[in-house]
C-alpha cells in the first residue's frame, strides 16, 4: 500500500517535497538528501506528519 508523504528541510523546517512511499517495506521515516531551494544547497529532508 502506498502513502503519499511531505518531506521536511531538517535546517529550514519547510516542506519543499511530495512523494509516496510503499508503507509495508519502509516501515521507518524517509530520510533523503535534497535541494532546499531556501537554503540554496542541499540537506537532509525528514519525512513529516
Amino acid at each position: 500500500m502506498r502513502v503519499n508523504i511531505q518531506l521536511q528541510c531538517t535546517e529550514c523546517k519547510r516542506k519543499n517535497y511530495a512523494t509516496s512511499k510503499n508503507k509495508k517495506n519502509t516501515t521507518g521515516r524517509l530520510e533523503v538528501k535534497k535541494y532546499c531551494p531556501w537554503d540554496k544547497k542541499h540537506t537532509v529532508h525528514k519525512e513529516s506528519k
